[in-house]
């Protein structure tokens, strides 16, 4: 996993999971710390997250709110899309132009 960017913006690329965990919310951390306004989280080169990485984006969401900023999701591959969708965390996270129909679950 590799996390670049700063305060406003971070692009995260590989995989959020249990081994990059730790390094993923001291990055988020420090980010929403020393900034103001939304944190972009950018997760387009984001080749897969487990539970734990999931975690991770929840944690940050709450750490968000609490400073008074807000964490939004940019480019939610497809495959993360629809475990959003699952586990109803899209109701929950700002999620930059919504999630694309084609991952929705069908009714």
């Amino acid at each position: 996993m590799h996390i670049r960017g700063d305060h406003a913006e971070l692009v995260v690329g590989g995989r959020l999971d249990v081994r990059s965990a730790a390094d993923a919310r001291t990055a988020l951390h420090t980010a929403l710390d020393r900034g103001h306004g939304d944190l972009v989280l950018d997760l387009a080169g984001l080749d897969s997250w487990d539970a734990t990485g999931l975690g991770v984006i929840m944690g940050a969401h709450r750490r968000a709110g609490r400073s008074g900023r807000r964490l939004v999701l940019r480019g939610v591959p497809a495959q993360m899309q629809r475990l959003l969708v699952a586990t109803r965390l899209h109701r929950i996270l700002a999620i930059e132009g919504g999630l694309e129909a084609e991952s929705l679950p069908r009714v």
